[in-house]
């Protein structure tokens, strides 16, 4: 089973916040997480809905791990982020097999066991022991050109 880069984005930005006490915008975690702000803003979203994450408006906000994240299981997180859908259709296209077929049951007995072993995970037990501060040393941010500092002038313009 594959998870989506939705779900693992999310389960990146939980633990960082989780690892990192301060707040941090949106820019900041896409910089130390390498990924497509975009994208992080949408995730950040969606587990401020669910909990994991704060989020303050204005001038000095920015994004914090909640109070309550750390007893968010990566199974909810994992559920709020791929659904319960089964890990295969058989409506679509209609399978001829599908009466007689155990695969299906199979499959959902082995997604229920995979969703269990993660209900027995909290974000904050991710971040315990070293892992947290590996990974504050790991984030460390690319470089961001300012948008109003002027650009350097190459050497065929002058």
């Amino acid at each position: 089973m594959k998870l989506n880069r939705s779900t693992d984005m999310a389960l990146r930005i939980a633990m960082l916040t989780a690892a990192d006490p301060r707040r941090m915008t949106v820019d900041e975690l896409s910089d130390q997480l390498h990924l497509p702000r975009n994208h992080v803003a949408k995730v950040v979203q969606r587990l401020q809905r669910l909990g994991v994450l704060v989020t303050i408006r204005g001038r000095s906000g920015g994004v914090a791990f909640a109070e309550g994240g750390g007893d968010v299981t990566v199974g909810q997180v994992v559920r709020a982020f791929e659904g319960d859908d089964e890990v295969v259709s058989c409506d679509e296209p209609a399978c001829t097999l599908r009466t007689a077929c155990r695969l299906r049951g199979e499959l959902r007995r082995a997604r229920d066991a995979f969703l269990a072993v993660l209900d027995g995970v909290t974000l904050g037990g991710l971040v315990d022991g070293p892992t947290g501060p590996a990974l504050l040393a790991l984030g460390l941010p690319r470089h961001r050109p300012a948008l109003d500092a002027p650009h350097p002038i190459r050497s065929e313009e002058r």
